[in-house]
């Protein structure tokens, strides 16, 4: 999900600020196991995924006008997004590691080394459907992957980045999104195949 930076709590009452922290609390675990996914090995010797949920959690509540615009985007990206993010801060501050920004683009690939669930997913899902990538190097078919992802429509991102990012099932995704189960499915199916798709384009033009 793309998002600009959010700006500071500056206007709540204690009762609303509250309803936001009760809301937010509803999606810790689907959080956790994101940032299980998405912290490596060596992260997690200093600090473990429930410290990154926790400190994204108090930080969404300081950020509140940022979960208040946009309300047709379901809370869980935004707090999805809050949360790569502080992962982001966190591998900067312990390993010392150049990231990409969450707030700008999705991360697909780490740097060898520090594989996660995450990559590993993001990786299969490359091989699955890049026959025509073969040739390319690892490095390159993972930028043609990114390019695909952030061309494709909001909606088809935000499916494939909850199956294969986040590793929800179809049914957690639909509640997700708020939709039936046969819709996410639906949805899935064609996120994937134009994703295949524009892959194939981009692969071809880069022969």
């Amino acid at each position: 999900m793309k998002s600009s930076e959010p700006e500071q709590n500056s206007h709540l009452n204690p009762q609303n600020l509250e309803e936001w922290g009760r809301r937010f609390e509803e999606y810790r675990a689907p959080l956790l196991r994101l940032a299980s996914r998405n912290m490596c090995a060596v992260l997690t010797q200093r600090v473990s995924p429930e410290d990154a949920v926790q400190m994204a959690l108090a930080d969404a509540c300081q950020k509140i006008p940022y979960f208040e615009r946009k309300p047709e985007i379901p809370l869980y990206f935004k707090l999805r997004t809050l949360l790569l993010q502080t992962i982001t801060d966190l591998e900067r501050c312990h390993l010392k590691s150049q990231k990409r920004d969450a707030f700008k683009e999705e991360r697909i690939s780490d740097s060898p080394g520090t594989q996660t669930e995450a990559w590993l997913g993001w990786n299969m899902l490359a091989d699955s459907i890049s026959s025509p990538t073969q040739h390319i190097r690892h490095e390159e078919r993972d930028a043609l992957l990114r390019q695909a992802l952030e061309e494709l429509p909001e909606n088809d991102r935000c499916i494939l980045q909850l199956r294969h990012f986040d590793g929800m099932s179809n049914q957690e995704c639909a509640e997700i999104l708020q939709i039936e189960p046969k819709a996410a499915s639906i949805r899935y199916v064609r996120a994937l195949q134009r994703l295949r798709d524009r892959l194939v384009a981009l692969s071809e033009f880069h022969r």
